[in-house]
């Protein structure tokens, strides 16, 4: 049986972004999803899912420079620090907010680029990672 959560920057966006948590939980989901979490403190999105028995499904890590049409540093030559820093904050979010996945931006390489970012494997690049607060299941 197919499973979904809600996408909370797409949807209900008659509604402040912290208040449509309850429109979903309202609506039947189980689970939300949501572009970027950054803008909120992590504690405050943790306590909109718990208030409103919500799990999150996910989020993605940082992208660079949204507004100037970056999608991700992943790939990006030369921006690997960038990179690490950003994952090591969408690992800090998890460990709060309580999900296991976070989708990786590789980024939009130039048509001109002759090479990609050699970035080593996650494992590598943040070896530390926080223990996420019990939760239950993800139904996602």
């Amino acid at each position: 049986m197919p499973r979904f959560a809600a996408n909370l920057s797409m949807m209900y966006t008659e509604h402040d972004f912290l208040d449509r948590f309850a429109a979903a939980a309202a609506d039947g989901f189980q689970a939300v999803e949501y572009l970027f979490p950054y803008e909120h403190p992590a504690a405050e999105l943790r306590a909109r899912l718990d208030a409103n028995d919500l799990v999150q499904a996910l989020f993605n890590a940082p992208p660079g420079d949204w507004a100037a049409g970056e999608r991700g540093m992943a790939a990006l030559p030369g921006r690997e620090a960038e990179f690490r820093a950003a994952f090591g904050r969408a690992l800090e979010y998890a460990g709060v907010i309580g999900n296991d996945r976070i989708h990786v931006m590789a980024g939009l390489i130039p048509a001109d680029a002759t090479e990609r970012a050699a970035v080593p494997p996650i494992s590598r690049t943040c070896p530390t990672r926080p223990t996420p607060p019990p939760r239950k299941a993800s139904p996602c």
